[in-house]
């Protein structure tokens, strides 16, 4: 059981790692927070009442109080993300309890332990605001979606901001051979097939591998063409809680790993050549994702068939226009002098994708 007085996050909590704080003399509470912080990837500091000259009560990003020593912090210092954790599911003045040390959550174990296990490391992540999670998605086959996904991710990475690129295509070649990192060390998606639960952040970021300062989730060269859904949905929440930006390179075919890809999107593109067969092709691709996806976009590609602009295929669609994607020369030459969508900053294609960032942060609320 787990309930909250409160949501309000403490500013120690916002955005960098710290040591959660155990208060509690209960040697088998202690045993059981221990285990928990272990399996959270977090050291704690470890006191049988309130530090002296406030220590970690003040500092600390998450405080653990043990209901055996609440009656020792009775007076401490009020500050957010305090819980107040027993084992008495019965015991109705837990609650008193809790009000009298300002607690914000009232936790049971060990009923609720995954939760204390999820809270712990994001405080051990320093997790602060989600990334602006973006999917590009092509209204027919050979749309230009996964060069668009690239440029959209090398530019982000360019500008500073931490990016992570996931391939959710296992039938698209790699985004890896499209940036040119085929052969970069680093795990690729059959290695997290396995994935339960909560994956950390920070080590799915340090396993991938890392091209043009941005690093990239892709498929490996063997049989494996599918990830089960909570797999996806582990490996995805992890990417999002690092902050900064993720870029999903979408399938044509929805499946329940990409349903839950589609879950965690801010934004889908659609991107649509301007010709009547991509714009059927795209009707039906909009109706599904749009079911699932609350703000989807159509970027056009031209050259325009006769009677068409990007209004009139925005209009068609019934999508707002995010604007039209230039086709780029230099991407159409061989692999060998071509340089990764979007990697030089300059051009009609890194133009749109600056342009995009720049609305879609203003958007978000500002950089994450």
């Amino acid at each position: 059981m787990t309930g909250t007085v409160t949501h309000d996050p403490h500013p120690a909590a916002a955005g960098r790692p710290g040591r959660p704080l155990i208060v509690t003399e209960d040697p088998r509470l202690l045993d059981d927070l221990l285990r928990l912080c272990a399996a959270a990837g977090a050291t704690p500091e470890v006191h049988t009442g309130v530090p002296d000259h406030g220590g970690g009560w003040d500092t600390a990003p998450l405080v653990l109080v043990g209901d055996d020593a609440a009656r020792r912090v009775h007076g401490a210092a009020r500050r957010r993300e305090v819980v107040l954790v027993g084992r008495d599911q019965d015991d109705p003045g837990v609650w008193k309890r809790a009000v009298q040390i300002g607690a914000d959550h009232v936790l049971m174990l060990p009923d609720g332990e995954q939760w204390l296990v999820d809270r712990i490391a994001d405080v051990a992540e320093g997790v602060g605001h989600p990334a602006l999670t973006v999917g590009v998605i092509g209204g027919r086959g050979g749309a230009g979606a996964s060069t668009l996904a690239c440029a959209l991710a090398v530019t982000s990475a360019r500008e500073g901001v931490r990016t992570l690129l996931v391939d959710a295509d296992p039938l698209g070649g790699g985004l890896d051979v499209l940036l040119g990192g085929e052969g970069a060390e680093g795990l690729r998606w059959p290695a997290f097939a396995a994935s339960r639960g909560r994956v950390g952040g920070g080590a799915l970021e340090e396993s991938l591998p890392e091209l043009h300062a941005l690093r990239v989730l892709s498929w490996d060269r063997g049989d494996c063409v599918a990830v089960p859904p909570q797999a996806v949905r582990a490996v995805l929440a992890a990417a999002r809680r690092r902050g900064g930006t993720v870029v999903v390179d979408l399938p044509r075919r929805l499946d329940d790993g990409v349903a839950e890809v589609l879950a965690q999107l801010d934004l889908a593109l659609l991107v649509v050549p301007a010709d009547l067969r991509a714009l059927a092709a795209a009707g039906r691709v909009a109706s599904v994702v749009g079911m699932v996806v609350r703000d989807l976009r159509v970027a056009i590609r031209g050259p325009y068939a006769p009677g068409l602009d990007d209004r009139e295929v925005a209009r068609l669609l019934g999508l707002p226009l995010a604007g039209e994607v230039p086709v780029e020369p230099a991407l159409l030459r061989p692999r060998s002098t071509a340089k990764p969508p979007g990697a030089t900053g300059r051009g009609p294609l890194a133009r749109f994708c600056t342009t995009f960032w720049e609305h879609a942060l203003v958007e978000a609320g500002g950089p994450r």
